[in-house]
């Protein structure tokens, strides 16, 4: 497969040079990516320009640009089980997530949005003007820095590209450097599709790249999923530039209540799924437990029982689980981290060490006796580590939702109640973009996803991502002239 960029229509050499991409279940190179330099980024940003208002994009009426994306999302479906290996072999994720999430959603998400492609609409108003007729207008933002993470990198650069296409903009796709393979083959299968030259382009790199795409002068919108950290650099990037809008997916600490009436056994396999998916390597990952005092005996054991029975090993494997977190990089900050709550009393129940093996692998853990100021209850860890604490059962519920809410994050939360009242109490009260009820926080393309606080800013998915993309235009016409 090519490693070079892609930029109006053509690979081509990256001008600083390649980066490794490893196999984090064996911890080898799989293939060497170019790394992007400024003149990389300046060519693709001037070519997204070019294109945004050509007639070969711009001119084509809505059926046709749905087309496009109708086609792009079959060459996925024709192309599935490639893509999925390559997914797993890059990131490390289990072949079954990569085939059910990962691929798939990517397809669903180009079909969603080819559908909507047709239906963008405008209003017309009546103003209090005399003889004055008012409508609006839904126009492209223009060209958009796509910054994408290495946890999905297939699917959620498919949650950002599927709406910026579907509403006529051109795109620079800037994938982390640690997992960019399957985004190298998306854009292959978007050249294939037919889409005209210069409004997809590839600009692959380290941190550098994106910095540089935050800060360019005639990028107008720059969608970020990441971490809160690297969020506030691209925030303050483009307020120095030229304020250009961001859209940002951050990090998150979501917190799992769950009520004395719960169904501890569908609690327990809800929360390791929402808690272990992907080796907890998702930013919704459920990793603070406030589990009833009554009950909590019975749920730790379960818990423990339960992640302890996971099959640790390469995602290649079809009988596998829990595969390797991404690199050894982020596998060094989550035992630190472990090591931490280990240093400020948490009650060590299962795993805290690696696994054995070449590659990148750690033993899902749990703690108890965990208090709300540790610091394995404030950081972000993004790896299977779980952190139980109780509460009385004569607590009020506002206290509960205190503490839900007392971290700088709020993406999701989940609440495992059998009572109405309480789960309408709890969703109502945590401050998070999503809240789900007996379920783990799994996104769906129709329905809004974004955070609260640092968990970051606006909305992707479903209509909302259309008004992310797109500007709104007044127009007011005076026909008494």
């Amino acid at each position: 497969m090519p490693t070079r960029l892609f930029i109006d229509g053509e690979w081509t050499e990256a001008s600083g040079g390649a980066l490794p991409t490893y196999d984090p279940a064996s911890a080898t190179v799989i293939e060497e990516v170019g790394a992007a330099g400024q003149a990389d980024v300046d060519a693709a940003v001037a070519a997204a320009r070019r294109a945004l208002d050509s007639a070969e994009w711009a001119g084509l009426l809505p059926p046709q640009r749905a087309a496009l994306l109708f086609r792009l999302a079959d060459l996925i479906d024709q192309h599935h089980e490639e893509l999925a290996q390559l997914e797993t072999r890059d990131q490390g994720q289990p072949i079954g997530i990569s085939r059910q999430v990962s691929v798939s959603g990517a397809a669903e998400h180009f079909r969603y949005y080819a559908g909507w492609v047709t239906k963008i609409q405008g209003t017309t108003n009546p103003v209090s003007f005399p003889d004055t007729f008012h409508y609006t207008r839904r126009e492209p933002v223009g060209v958009n820095a796509l910054v994408t993470p290495w946890n999905f990198p297939l699917m959620i650069l498919a949650w950002k590209l599927a709406p910026a296409l579907a509403t006529a903009n051109t795109v620079v796709i800037k994938p982390s450097e640690v997992t960019p393979l399957t985004t190298i083959r998306l854009v292959e299968l978007t050249q294939e599709a037919g889409f005209p030259r210069g409004v997809v382009n590839l600009v692959t790199g380290d941190g550098s790249v994106g910095a540089m795409l935050s800060s360019h002068m005639d990028v107008d919108h720059l969608s970020y999923t990441g971490s809160t950290a690297v969020g506030k650099l691209i925030t303050k990037a483009s307020a120095d530039s030229n304020l250009k809008r961001v859209t940002l997916e951050l990090g998150g600490k979501a917190p799992s209540v769950i009520a004395a009436d719960a169904d501890i056994d569908a609690a327990v396999g809800g929360n390791i799924a929402g808690s272990t998916l992907n080796s907890g390597q998702v930013c919704a990952a459920c990793t603070r437990f406030y589990i009833d005092k009554k009950r909590e005996q019975e749920f730790v054991e379960k818990l423990a029982a339960g992640v302890g029975s996971l099959r640790i090993g390469p995602g290649l494997d079809e009988s596998t689980q829990l595969g390797p977190l991404v690199s050894e990089r982020h596998r060094d900050h989550v035992e630190r981290l472990v090591g931490v709550g280990r240093d400020e009393g948490a009650e060590l129940v299962v795993g805290g060490q690696r696994s054995d093996g070449d590659g990148y692998f750690y033993n899902p853990t749990i703690f108890t006796g965990v208090r709300d100021e540790m610091t394995i209850m404030r950081e972000e860890v993004f790896g299977p580590v779980l952190a139980v604490t109780s509460y009385e059962d004569d607590d009020e519920l506002t206290d509960l939702i205190t503490r839900a809410n007392d971290t700088q994050y709020g993406l999701a939360a989940m609440v495992w109640t059998r009572d109405i009242k309480t789960a309408q109490r709890l969703s109502a009260g945590i401050k998070a973009g999503g809240v789900f009820v007996n379920m783990p926080a799994i996104p769906d393309m129709a329905a809004p996803w974004g955070g609260y606080k640092a968990s970051g800013w606006g909305r992707e998915m479903g209509p909302w991502a259309i008004d992310a993309y797109t500007e709104l235009k007044s127009v007011w016409v005076n026909y008494g002239y």
